[in-house]
């Protein structure tokens, strides 16, 4: 199997380019080669002998896209995208990354010809959903995102229901909560702060809340989106029926409670290294994100997560920190 990785080089696909490695198959399809895409240059996995090709290329590119898929990979991740933060600070470079580039990609499939049906599996987001909410929001609530990158989301989400719904390919869309621990530096999406009030304090260094303890918001780790993605890869056509866009489990909590969790597992000296400064920006724009969802549909079609905050904590701790507290 052929297997294409746009954004290959960001946190997501970096994760699920070791567990195809390990995994050395994709259901019942074994890994024969690799394409890896991202604006900057991917690193080649380590271990992995079979063909592997890298390319630093900006997708929505002149002939980028047709260029990507000329060797008719089976299975497509379309990870690449600009993250929330800065898709709204910088209007232009988020519709031409998430947008642009998506619809390269998928019109790159519809005029390949030759009766090329791929499987596309389309990472988005729980920003397409916009208040006010429901309890619990359920995957058919109208998409009415509140920023720039949740509309860049939604028209990519309609884009591909319709190559879908038309025949070009066969694809799957899922909204991924915030995914929490992110390892590495903090990025500019506007949720990073989930991440970094968990990930610096664990590596003995301060950690800036610029919300409230009171927000509440729905996370999964690294290894459960890598899961929803190999998991996705596998659903037919059949199985998703008409609505081939859904939101994935995870664990809903306040901040104060992902703050006990953290006090729970690494003691209260780690957890008092976060500050606490407010930031306009982004409680603006956290306060126009949903907090819970109705995941009964991914759970029915097998999608998992975990269950508690506290093993999302251990889950960072296992794969990024070797075990380990500082």
């Amino acid at each position: 199997m052929h297997i294409l990785i746009t954004g290959a080089a960001g946190m997501i696909g970096r994760k699920l380019i070791d567990r195809l490695v390990i995994d050395r198959a994709l259901g019942d399809h074994i890994v024969e080669k690799l394409t890896l895409i991202d604006i900057v240059q991917p690193a080649r996995p380590a271990g992995f002998s079979d063909h592997v090709k890298t390319r630093s290329a900006d997708l929505a590119g002149p002939g980028v896209a047709a260029k990507a898929i000329a060797e008719r990979p089976e299975v497509i991740f379309h990870l690449a995208g600009v993250v929330s933060g800065e898709a709204e600070t910088d209007f232009e470079k988020g519709y031409h990354v998430n947008l642009d580039g998506t619809r390269a990609l998928l019109e790159a499939i519809r005029t390949a010809g030759g009766g090329y049906k791929p499987k596309v599996v389309f990472t988005s987001s729980i920003a397409v959903f916009g208040a006010p909410f429901p309890y619990a929001i359920p995957d058919d609530f109208h998409l009415t995102p509140l920023t720039s990158y949740g509309t860049q989301k939604a028209i990519s989400e309609l884009l591909l229901a319709d190559y879908n719904r038309r025949g070009f390919l066969d694809g799957v869309g899922i909204r991924l909560p915030t995914i929490c621990v992110r390892p590495g530096k903090p990025n500019k999406a506007a949720s990073g702060f989930f991440s970094s009030i968990i990930r610096e304090p664990l590596a003995g260094l301060e950690a800036v809340l610029p919300v409230a303890d009171s927000v509440r918001h729905t996370h999964a780790s690294p290894r459960s989106a890598v899961g929803f993605l190999i998991h996705a890869a596998g659903l037919t056509r059949e199985q998703l029926g008409p609505r081939i866009n859904l939101a994935m489990p995870g664990v809903c909590c306040t901040v104060a409670e992902q703050i006990e969790s953290l006090a729970r597992i690494a003691g209260p000296k780690v957890a008092a290294r976060i500050r606490r400064e407010p930031d306009e920006l982004v409680v603006r724009i956290v306060s126009g994100w949903s907090e819970r969802f109705d995941a009964k549909r991914a759970a029915e079609l097998g999608f998992k997560a975990e269950e508690t905050f506290d093993e999302i904590i251990r889950a960072h701790i296992e794969d990024e920190l070797g075990g380990k507290i500082a």
